[in-house]
């Protein structure tokens, strides 16, 4: 049995075809949702569905064609709806299952795809299998669905191992028995009300094909599958012999993250997605050592997509920039998947704040350059709210706002992640800048005094503003035939700090459906100054659209050459 894209059984209808996929996904520009932080429907300062669902025409007018939430299940908010309670049902702060389904389902008639984030490392130590696993004591069968263990020591008072917690100090937590007695100790990679799946143990992996069913059953067109390279442990959960762990993220593989035995989950997961009709994708978050690593997520017979979270970690440097891309597209290609870009999320400084060396000008404009040079690749780009506005990092929140867990830890992530989910401006002067029904009403965390001018009332229609420039850009992204699509670019020589390519409709041939029926044009050259100087280079044809200045603007060119300004960007057609 196959289902349509709204989630409805067609019993005797095949799974697509290779010919009848679109690929959608392939160069799609897809918008995250932190909801909490998105638009409040109720008023009460928290962001919800039913504020997700009144702002879907902005996102379908922005031009992007997928939005992913960020976790809206039940659960404590621990660590922000990452440690979920139950993956079936809604978060009473974000509204009800048919909240859920209405977002959905306006999401499609706006031609708007939606992916929701999953959580299969770990859930809240609320789950009922984990809160039966201890009332019930050692010996329960449901502890064998998470790690238990005995501690070390005479009395077992030591952990298990030296693993340590990503957001700091040791990642175990000691029990205690029904007869209050001290007990074994449990494994969390995150908080200690995150505890760790045993993904070997089967009910484990029936109970999230399930989940995926339900969810697809319901219309979602996706997951975006957090923590994906964490769920298989190595055999024994042998001793690290070090400390600071944490550094090793991303730069060699941890007996804790990037075990070859995920792969066999994701290849009984992407059965389940090609169960259903409308090519529903699998994204992972998957930290690895490097570009290849990743891409071994990404065989045919598993999962669609992954961040590029190689390419995020560039600086704004021309160097690193083209080396991040080449390694990417590189690594991709062999096993015929996109490469994704990303500048921010939910989980990182914002890049207007990263690039910017202590001058928020000069931030906001590498960030403007930044957009059009993701844009222009091929591949898949991702959009975290908020940046379409410019908004920088928020750096001065009080302590005693901060909700980030890993703030309160020590030796773990540098617990900043609130400067990243300030709710963000829709409109008016002053808090909650439309972020709630009311004129100043309350939002979770406080928004800074100078956000009017960031916000989407007045940015829209001013062709100087960043709003503007990426509804531009994201605009001639559909209708370019060499955006987007294919899996290279042609490097053009430069000067120092320059990068120019150029792509052409070829490039996209055979690739994804969001360059069919685009209108047929010429050669695309993007050029991008990573310098803070004026560079001048040859001018490569008609200006599409430039970073610096109004959208409708471009470079001074004379001669057949043009004075690109310190840190900008312009696309050209030839």
């Amino acid at each position: 049995m196959t289902h349509d894209p709204t989630g409805t059984p067609q019993a005797g209808s095949a799974a697509p075809t290779a010919e009848q996929r679109t690929g959608w996904w392939r160069d799609a520009v897809i918008y995250q949702v932190y909801p909490r932080s998105f638009a409040d429907g109720n008023g009460d300062g928290m962001g919800d569905l039913d504020g997700v669902r009144t702002r879907l025409p902005y996102l379908a007018g922005l031009g992007v064609d997928a939005v992913w939430l960020s976790p809206f299940y039940a659960s404590p908010q621990a660590d922000a709806g990452y440690d979920v309670a139950d993956y079936r049902a809604i978060d009473p702060m974000f509204g009800t299952l048919d909240d859920a389904a209405a977002v959905i389902r306006e999401a499609h008639a706006l031609g708007l795809r939606i992916i929701v984030d999953l959580v299969p490392n770990h859930c809240s130590d609320q789950h009922v299998w984990f809160r039966q696993a201890l009332s019930e004591g050692p010996g329960s069968p449901l502890r064998e669905r998470f790690h238990f263990r005995p501690g070390k020591g005479a009395d077992g008072e030591l952990p298990p191992n030296d693993w340590e917690s990503v957001f700091g100090g040791p990642a175990w937590t000691r029990t205690v028995n029904p007869d209050g007695t001290p007990g074994e100790w449990y494994l969390h990679l995150f908080a200690p009300e995150q505890p760790d799946f045993n993904w070997d143990h089967p009910a484990v992996r029936d109970e999230f094909r399930s989940i995926l069913r339900f969810w697809l059953d319901l219309g979602t067109d996706g997951f975006r599958i957090d923590v994906a390279h964490g769920l298989v442990k190595a055999d024994g959960l042998p001793d690290m012999g070090r400390g600071e762990q944490l550094k090793l993220l991303g730069s060699q593989k941890l007996p804790f993250f990037d075990q070859d035995g995920v792969h066999e989950i994701y290849r009984s997961w992407r059965k389940v997605l090609d169960e259903y009709a409308g090519e529903r994708i699998g994204v992972a978050e998957a930290w690895t050592p490097s570009a290849d690593r990743t891409a071994l997520y990404l065989r045919p017979d598993e999962l669609h997509q992954a961040f590029n979270f190689h390419y995020l970690g560039a600086g704004w440097n021309a160097a690193e920039l083209r080396e991040a891309v080449d390694a990417s597209l590189d690594a991709m290609r062999p096993v015929g998947a996109p490469t994704t870009w990303v500048l921010s999320n939910h989980d990182v400084v914002r890049h207007t704040t990263r690039y910017a060396d202590g001058d928020p000008e000069r931030g906001l404009r590498r960030a403007r350059a930044a957009v059009l040079l993701m844009l222009a690749l091929p591949g898949s780009a991702y959009v975290y709210q908020g940046e379409e506005l410019g908004l920088p990092e928020v750096t001065d929140l009080p302590d005693e706002v901060r909700q980030d867990p890993s703030f309160f830890k020590e030796n773990g992530q540098e617990g900043l992640r609130d400067g990243c989910r300030v709710p963000i401006p829709w409109s008016g002067t002053e808090a909650p800048y439309g972020f709630g029904p009311e004129p100043g009403g309350p939002s979770w965390l406080p928004q800074p005094d100078v956000w009017a001018k960031y916000s989407v009332e007045a940015q829209t229609g001013d062709p100087t503003s960043t709003l503007e420039l990426y509804r531009a850009a994201i605009a001639l992204r559909r209708e370019h035939p060499a955006l987007g699509a294919g899996d290279a670019v042609e490097w053009l020589d430069a000067p120092d700090g320059v990068l120019a390519f150029r792509r052409t409709p070829a490039d996209g041939a055979g690739g994804a459906g969001g360059a069919a029926g685009r209108a047929a044009d010429g050669a695309f050259v993007c050029t991008v100054n990573t310098t803070g100087a004026p560079v001048r280079v040859p001018a490569p044809g008609r200006m599409l659209l430039a970073s610096d200045g109004a959208v409708v603007e471009g470079p001074v060119v004379e001669g057949g050459e043009a004075v690109l300004p310190a840190d900008s960007a312009v696309w050209w057609t030839t």
